[in-house]
């Protein structure tokens, strides 16, 4: 079975490290390709990181606003590579996987991470995508809680399937112990603890209210640092609030790291503070390094933390609550690498690849019994709601179109 991933990747993040993943992880029998949007270039980290890893990856030429050019391209490399199913990634992937994958009669899956909302640009793409996703064969979708969402959209039920993120707890086996002194060594001053975050710096993520429970705890325990890790376009604003609080030499921006996974076993305590989240890798990857986590009630996170015994859950956007969760976890040190050990225990159980791997080829196999049986390929999604363009041919004259004219087609 051959299956095509498409996706408008910008950097080698955690959607990124999900596909991988899963490729790695899929039998011998399952083979991957990946396409990427180029992004401006921005495409090339994840898509070289692909090669190296032995996979097929693709940039694509064309993009917004040429999108009919760009959904027959797709459908070019689907039938290049005899593609057996389309797994999408993102709105964009869904928007116009779906016209390329209806063009060559295949199934076409969308992964629903989760919606972010970060600006009025992105809401619309959004909204437009929550449409599209009732005419996918399949809605993979990271969390219970996402799930929920989908269903809402009006997808069917019998097409949403949950699928967790994974990660591979061994990344963190053997950690290395010169990554403590560097994380130290962003404090001019020693510090007792360390309390990180990671993440893109943008408003969905609630990094003001993170800084600002970290006023509060820094007011009854001034020896704790804290540092957070990502770029964004909230970096001037978080930068402006750290300075107003007094706390440039307590709480730093650490910028964008490749590396993160090696600082994050030597944080005592992680925070998430976000106001939207599908299934967060970063509290993954804490519990895989055994860091404790404190994080809010939203998205899958709830689905993963599990109250007081692994971390804690405090609403979104409660700085006071977030401020005495982390002060009580400080206090009680000895009780932090119990706590951490619980939440490594719960991602083995859980949340590793293999079982991820195993769910998504059965899902595959469910829209592509003709792989193994020998059959002529079907028409994808007989009983999908009808539309004009799931059986979309492409003309010359369509080359310059707006997402709003191509979601009326």
């Amino acid at each position: 079975m051959i299956i095509v991933h498409l996706t408008a990747s910008t950097f080698h993040g955690g959607p990124e490290r999900q596909m991988l993943g899963l490729a790695h992880h899929l039998p011998q029998t399952h083979q991957s390709v990946f396409l990427s949007f180029a992004e401006g270039g921005r495409c090339r980290s994840f898509l070289s990181t692909a090669r190296h890893h032995g996979f097929e990856a693709v940039a694509l030429k064309y993009d917004t606003p040429r999108l009919w050019s760009a959904a027959r391209e797709i459908a070019g490399h689907l039938e290049r590579v005899g593609a057996d199913v389309l797994c999408c990634h993102g709105y964009k992937a869904n928007l116009l996987g779906r016209l390329a994958a209806r063009r060559q009669k295949l199934p076409v899956v969308a992964v629903a991470r989760g919606w972010t909302g970060e600006s009025f640009k992105v809401r619309l793409y959004e909204k437009l995508d929550r449409f599209h996703l009732r005419w996918m064969d399949r809605v993979v979708c990271v969390s219970e809680a996402q799930a929920a969402r989908v269903r809402r959209t009006g997808v069917p039920s019998d097409r949403v399937r949950v699928i967790y993120n994974a990660i591979d707890p061994e990344r963190f086996h053997e950690p290395d112990t010169r990554y403590r002194a560097k994380l130290l060594r962003y404090f001019r001053q020693p510090r007792t603890q360390i309390v990180g975050a990671a993440g893109r710096l943008s408003p969905e993520k609630g990094f003001e209210v993170f800084v600002a429970a970290a006023e509060r705890v820094l007011r009854e325990q001034p020896s704790v640092g804290f540092v957070l890790f990502g770029e964004g376009p909230e970096r001037a604003r978080l930068q402006k609030q750290i300075n107003a609080a007094g706390m440039g030499q307590n709480f730093l921006l650490a910028g964008f790291r490749a590396d993160l996974d090696r600082f994050v076993p030597y944080f005592d305590l992680l925070v998430l503070p976000s106001y939207t989240e599908g299934m967060p890798n970063v509290v993954l990857e804490a519990f895989g390094a055994g860091v404790p986590v404190v994080g809010t009630s939203v998205g899958g996170t709830p689905e993963i933390i599990e109250d007081g015994v692994s971390g804690f859950i405090v609403p979104p956007g409660d700085a006071e609550t977030m401020a005495d969760r982390i002060l009580a976890a400080l206090e009680n040190p000895d009780e932090l690498p119990e706590m951490g050990r619980r939440g490594r225990l719960c991602v083995q159980e859980k949340f590793g690849f293999i079982t991820q791997a195993e769910l998504y080829r059965e899902a595959f196999a469910e829209l592509c019994p003709h792989v193994d049986e020998g059959e002529d390929r079907p028409s994808p999604a007989t009983d999908a709601p009808a539309s004009n363009s799931d059986n979309v041919k492409f003309s010359q004259d369509d080359d310059l179109m707006t997402v709003d004219s191509l979601c009326n087609r």
